[in-house]
């Protein structure tokens, strides 16, 4: 049995953001290893497929083992027992989270009570920030480059000149 104090970080990830890496970065300070998992989401269309977004996580840890990354689907409880995992990590940047959060971790503290809910809010420079908001921003040519690793920057904007010219090649 391991002695290792983990955490599953959940979430779509896309893309992954500075906020994300804030948050997985202070929680390394409470937990061993955090496993960043990317949660299958049929009610979402990604801008990036399971490979790109698990790639672009990986890159943002290359040099260190206290972070795994994997694809997940189904009841995020569930694969953190699988795992061995203590906690669920959460991240909450506003009053708006803290309802739905609160009432995922009631339902996974009632499926698995060993498995700890603990939430964390990113810094203040990265509170204002989703990956929804980065895309919409990306998408519409703002300047998100503060707010991504340098390559999930670079890989939204090749995602957005394509989609660009496709959509100027539809036009009238």
């Amino acid at each position: 049995m391991s002695t290792a104090n983990i955490a599953v970080y959940s979430g779509t990830f896309d893309p992954i953001t500075n906020g994300h890496l804030d948050l997985i970065n202070r929680g390394l300070n409470l937990f061993d290893k955090i496993i960043v998992a990317i949660a299958v989401n049929p009610g979402k269309q990604p801008l990036f497929d399971l490979a790109e977004r698990r790639a672009m996580i990986e890159a943002c840890f290359a040099d260190g083992e206290a972070v795994e990354v994997d694809c997940v689907s189904g009841l995020i409880v569930e694969y953190a027992v699988k795992r061995g995992a203590r906690a669920i990590l959460r991240g909450m940047r506003a009053v708006s989270d803290f309802d739905y959060e609160l009432q995922l971790a009631l339902m996974n503290r009632k499926l698995k009570r060993e498995v700890e809910s603990v939430f964390l809010m990113p810094g203040f420079r990265w509170i204002y920030i989703s990956s929804s908001i980065v895309k919409e921003a990306a998408r519409y040519g703002g300047d998100v480059e503060e707010l991504v690793p340098v390559h999930v920057y670079q890989a939204l904007q090749q995602k957005f000149s394509k989609e660009s010219r496709e959509n100027e090649s539809k036009m009238c």
